[in-house]
């Protein structure tokens, strides 16, 4: 269920909240405000999964081998118990 809310907004945010209704882009200012947060909540995951990225990283240390080397260990390993 939409809520309704009154907010204050500066002119030029203003001046661009309705060029984009007006190439067609939006047909109200809610639905530019709407797009906004969406748009700030995508971004804010988005960050999460990174930090959650780099501090997986910082705990279990980057990959520095090449994917042929990656390869080549992972043969080895294989070799040394008996899957190849």
């Amino acid at each position: 269920m939409a809520k309704r809310a009154s907010l204050s907004i500066t002119e030029p945010n203003e001046r661009w909240i309705q060029s984009r209704i007006d190439s067609q882009e939006f047909s109200s200012r809610s639905e530019v405000v709407n797009d906004l947060i969406r748009r700030a909540r995508e971004v804010e995951a988005i960050r999460a999964r990174l930090i959650a990225s780099e501090l997986s990283a910082e705990k279990d240390g980057w990959v520095t081998a090449t994917p042929e080397e990656t390869l080549a260990e992972f043969r080895e390993t294989a070799h040394r118990n008996g899957k190849i």
